[in-house]
């Protein structure tokens, strides 16, 4: 479809605000049932109107529950207000002294902690030979422990990009051209390295796949091989971190046998990109030839703010980032950071010399001309005009604040950056084990490959493997399952009583491309046809996300009614929302997202305004089933039951793992932001002694016996360094010992 207009002016914007549209039940698109309470029911509402007495009501019922809380949670946990939830923008957070449990005692303290995470390199077998320590298989005998050599084995060169040197490759783009670290084009961006193999016993993903995604999981990385190429595991006066040299490094120089010791400290990441781009500018020229296929760029915009606590973990690990997604792709990505400045008082605009020491204190030197600065003022500006009352509000922030609407800048970023397709949106606190590229380019393939048939239904439920099968099998039930429940699946735009159009719909275009639609024959556009199983395949996804994409209708979660600018006296609005606000968005949901953002002062918290705006507008929405690990062997029926607790069996409405009251059940997993498994060993596999979690009572984070580190590491006994599979971990907030 056309791309929407960016800009209006300010009479137009006024006029169009009246604009809605009154839907039949005779017309394309989809109704969904009205939430179970209308506004119009709810009187409470004006009984509280004044502000006073509604605060005063509303803490004294707070004080109540947290008495009640507290007396009753066997560890006297305290609710973490600020993080109750939602992953938030890191600026927000605060580090969590209690739980939200809501069970004593907490079910999954009954199960074993699993030990194939903590196995080295010298167990590493082929995968045809690997026997995961879980999910458990009645009849297989677990693998033991066995020390397969004596000697290390040595990675090799792991390149996911393709094979740009192919003739394949050069028929059908423009050939890439060589992108250097240093100005002076004498230094390239340096190879990853992977082991082949896996320790015996590693653990399988209790949810997600590797294979599934198209992620090779027949290789494993250390830590040498992952961050070596960066900096980690030599001086400064080398060019290196000074990071690592204090673990166990036995083997490690093979990182570094192609090209040396790579010197960082002069390197302006910014520079490097925009001459990579600069280099290869005839890929991305749609004018410069029609012999050659057009490559898309994508935006990796990572979020930061003033007062971010930088270490040599965080420098390295964006390093790898631009390196691996942008210069080592011919720039087919580039790497931005958004710079929160706190202070609406500083003249970042007016003051070159202001915005230099904002990034001068805020920021490492060789990200400087990566970073956009932006603040709540210009959000004021930006989305200024009358915002009406939200249906809830219960941080009580401004709706420009980062807290509720971390989106804002990031649709005003897309709207400034043209060049960009897709956006991916990061946070300071998210490590990869893997290569970059390999994630975020399967992952917009397996996106793309996805049908929109029971896409809404399929995106709302955690994929576990060892209970669904494989993902045919899967498909089929959830189709199976929204039968049995009588309903249509999703396919295209929803309709509700004061539901808006903005311009595209106002001039009849549809986001729905033309393979959901039956042609009759005669030239007419045809009907959209619901059974198609070719509707969406080989379509971008317009968001893909990391966590299922739930019905926050009655789910518990404490921001689901966070919705601003709808007529109160309507039902609340249809919604859906992924926690963790990592995800790719592509131009026109932004662009979608900011209309209704300007235009008619809607929004929503962070983690649902983009996933609502492409139910509400038929955008193809993709959950990504990426692996998620467990600390503990679960029951896998245990599994599918409280992480697809709510209804259809998914994680939407009533159950919904999601609930704050059910949160406690992703501690022990690999992504999630109230993890405590994901940060234990992500530093075990840096290297650092850690805490095991494990205890009489069934162990918990900082509890335990000290394991790991360089002493045992490099005893007789030990299998060597942590080799994990690729994955993803969330959250980060410390990595060595003596920075937590």
């Amino acid at each position: 479809m056309d791309r929407l207009p960016i800009f209006r002016s300010k009479s137009d914007s006024m006029s169009s605000m009246s604009t809605t549209s009154s839907f039949t039940s005779t017309q394309k698109g989809e109704w969904l049932p009205a939430p179970a309470q209308s506004r119009q029911k709810v009187r409470l509402r004006a009984l509280l109107g004044h502000c006073l007495y509604r605060r005063v009501i509303l803490w004294t019922l707070a004080v109540i529950t947290l008495g009640f809380w507290v007396f009753f949670t066997r560890r006297g946990g305290s609710f973490d207000l600020a993080r109750l939830g939602t992953d938030l923008p890191e600026e927000t957070k605060e580090q969590s002294k209690g739980d939200n449990e809501g069970r004593d005692p907490l079910h999954w303290l009954k199960y074993k902690h699993l030990d194939g995470y903590y196995r080295g390199l010298r167990t590493l077998v082929p995968i045809s030979e690997h026997k995961p320590e879980f999910p458990f298989v009645p009849g297989r005998q677990p693998a033991t422990t066995t020390v397969t050599s004596a000697h290390l084995p040595t990675p090799t060169v792991f390149v996911p990009q393709p094979d740009y040197e192919s003739k394949e490759y050069k028929s059908t783009y423009h050939p890439v051209q060589t992108c250097y670290i240093d100005e002076n084009k004498k230094v390239p961006a340096p190879d990853l390295y992977a082991y082949n193999g896996v320790p015996q016993g590693m653990p399988d993903p209790a949810i997600g796949s590797n294979s599934l995604l198209g992620i090779r999981d027949d290789v494993c990385f250390d830590r040498f091989s992952r961050y070596g190429p960066y900096g980690l595991g030599y001086s400064e006066d080398e060019g290196g971190l000074g990071e690592g040299m204090d673990t166990e490094s036995d083997g490690s120089e093979t990182v570094w046998s192609k090209t040396g010791k790579i010197d960082y400290r002069n390197v302006d990441w910014g520079r490097a990109q925009q001459q990579c781009v600069t280099d290869n500018r005839k890929r991305f020229d749609i004018n410069a030839g029609r012999e050659r296929k057009k490559v898309v760029r994508i935006a990796v915009v990572i979020r930061t703010y003033v007062g971010f606590e930088w270490n040599t973990h965080a420098i390295m690990n964006f390093r790898a980032m631009v390196s691996e997604l942008s210069l080592r792709s011919g720039g087919e990505y580039t790497v931005h950071f958004l710079l929160h400045v706190k202070d609406n008082n500083l003249p970042i605009w007016a003051d070159s010399e202001t915005r230099q020491q904002i990034l001068d204190e805020s920021m490492p030197r060789e990200f400087h001309s990566m970073c956009t600065l932006w603040s709540e003022a210009q959000m004021e500006l930006l989305y200024s005009g009358g915002w009406g009352e939200a249906v809830e509000n219960p941080s009580g922030q401004s709706v420009h604040g980062v807290y509720r609407s971390a989106h804002f800048p990031l649709q005003h970023f897309a709207m400034t950056h043209p060049e960009y397709e897709y956006f991916w949106n990061w946070e300071m606190d998210m490590r990869y084990l893997g290569n970059f590229y390999e994630l975020f380019d399967r992952l917009g393939s397996w996106a793309r490959d996805q049908s929109r048939n029971h896409l809404w239904e399929r995106s709302a439920k955690y994929y576990i493997p060892a209970v669904h099968g494989d993902w045919k099998n899967f498909t089929e039930l959830v189709v199976q399952t929204t039968r049995n429940a009588g309903k249509r699946p999703i396919m295209g735009p929803v309709y509700f009583p004061g539901r808006t159009r903005i311009r595209a719909e106002e001039r009849s275009e549809t986001f729905m491309p033309a393979s959901c639609f039956t042609s009759p024959g005669d030239g007419s556009p045809g009907v959209a046809a619901d059974d198609s199983v070719r509707c969406g395949v080989d379509e971008n996804a317009d968001l893909i996300t990391l966590n299922p994409i739930f019905d926050a209708e009655k789910s518990g979660w404490v921001f689901a009614s966070d919705v601003t600018g709808w007529d109160l006296t309507q039902p609340t609005p249809p919604r859906r929302c992924a926690i963790v606000t990592a995800s790719r968005l592509s131009r026109r949901l932004l662009e979608v997202m900011h209309e209704e953002t300007w235009r008619f002062h809607h929004s929503m918290f962070s983690e649902m305004f983009p996933a609502a705006m492409a139910l509400h507008h038929g955008l193809k929405a993709v959950y990504a089933p990426h692996p998620v690990l467990l600390d503990r062997g679960w029951e896998m029926e245990a599994v599918d039951k409280h992480f697809n607790g709510g209804y259809d069996n998914s994680t939407s409405g009533h159950g919904s793992p999601f609930d704050f009251q059910n949160e406690h059940n992703h501690k022990g997993t690999s992504w999630y932001y109230n993890s405590e498994f994901a940060g234990l060993l992500w530093r075990r596999w840096l290297g650092y002694a850690q805490m095991d979690g494990r205890g009489e009572d069934g162990g918990r984070a900082g509890e335990g016996t000290l394991r790991g580190g360089k002493t045992e590491e490099e005893s007789p006994w030990s299998t060597g360094r942590l080799c994990l599979r690729s994955m993803l971990v969330h959250p980060i907030k410390w990595e060595k010992p003596n920075d937590g």
